[in-house]
């Protein structure tokens, strides 16, 4: 597994002059890591909306990336996302979900089908462009660049490891 701050710190490496929208744990470490804060939203308190927002923006500004760090939980309450997603096909449109098996703020809980759920198979079904999954840093750190060069939208799921930030 990955944690969220290595998970962060290769994405954030390899952004460029993409836009950042990030959601929940996500946005700690981003905010931390992130040399581009003009280009940064998150939206930490709209759960589940960060692959809506992202999507916005990729098609609001279609010459540049858009990198949305969404996580497992937020997905699940907003799967529709990745249909619409889909089916408008931005090609500037990179969605990581950092996938824990927990609601990590709100004391972690489980998510449901924690250890059944496959948001990699779920965004191919969708009809993502490609999707990848990576649970080891170094084969994500080597590959990133390539799956950025893409065109998307393409669907990265990071298994990480679980960090629970408060109690229930």
């Amino acid at each position: 597994m990955i944690s969220y701050a290595d998970a962060c710190r290769v994405i954030n490496d390899s952004r460029g002059d993409a836009v950042g929208i990030t959601t929940m744990t996500q946005t700690k470490y981003w905010n931390q890591l992130s040399g581009e804060p003009d280009l940064d939203v998150s939206v930490n308190n709209a759960m589940s909306k960060a692959s809506s927002v992202a999507l916005g923006v990729a098609l609001g500004d279609s010459a540049r990336k858009v990198l949305c760090l969404d996580s497992d939980g937020s997905l699940l309450m907003n799967l529709g996302s990745l249909a619409t997603i889909a089916g408008m096909a931005p090609e500037n449109l990179y969605h990581f979900v950092l996938d824990n098996g927990m609601y990590a703020v709100t004391g972690g809980q489980p998510i449901p089908g924690a250890d059944l759920v496959s948001f990699t198979d779920m965004s191919k079904a969708a009809g993502y462009a490609a999707a990848y999954e990576f649970d080891n840093l170094e084969d994500f750190a080597v590959q990133v660049e390539g799956v950025l060069s893409q065109k998307g939208p393409v669907f990265v799921a990071i298994k990480t490891e679980p960090e629970i930030q408060s109690e229930p």
